[in-house]
């Protein structure tokens, strides 16, 4: 027979192992990709195949970091957006400042890099809070290119992407 004290201490230890996961994607960037994506304004994003072979088309993209999780919105005809909706949603991605990628002569593989797991975001609010936070961090540009993002949101011409970041 089970004393209540060791049904206890099972269930404590079944508990913190089904909680291990999430912690390990919580923590799955190391101290100098959190860092680069608090200061970078572009981030360099592959859809990766199948074997995990990276795609041919990679591309720089305006991104906001938030809740542990990596934003993006773009065309919903672009192969990122595209290859999610594939069945796709594994990325590679790179953090850094090296302009436009085909002019980069592969600079950006030496930034900080990490894996993730894309899903299209679909609740309204979600959108409206990630809308505000790139307003935010592009305030600049964000009086011609809000509206776009938002209206491109709201006719289906765009996707927001987030990409959590894996282990």
């Amino acid at each position: 027979m089970i004393s209540r004290r060791t049904l206890l201490a099972l269930s404590g230890a079944a508990l913190a192992a089904c909680a291990a996961p999430f912690r390990a994607v919580a923590g799955a960037l190391v101290d100098e990709t959190t860092r680069a994506l608090g200061n970078s304004e572009t981030i360099y994003i592959t859809p990766l195949k199948k074997g995990g072979a990276e795609s041919t088309c990679h591309s720089e993209v305006w991104f906001v970091y938030e809740n542990d999780a990596i934003y993006v919105v773009t065309s919903s005809k672009a192969w990122r957006a595209r290859a999610v909706g594939l069945g796709f949603n594994q990325a590679r991605m790179w953090v850094g400042e090296f302009g436009v990628w085909k002019r980069a002569t592969e600079a950006f593989r030496k930034a900080p890099q990490f894996s993730a797991t894309a899903v299209v975001v679909d609740d309204a609010t979600a959108k409206a809070q990630v809308l505000e936070v790139f307003g935010k961090k592009y305030h600049r540009e964000w009086s011609d290119w809000g509206p776009k993002f938002k209206n491109g949101l709201a006719d289906g011409s765009r996707v927001m992407l987030r990409y959590t970041p894996t282990a």
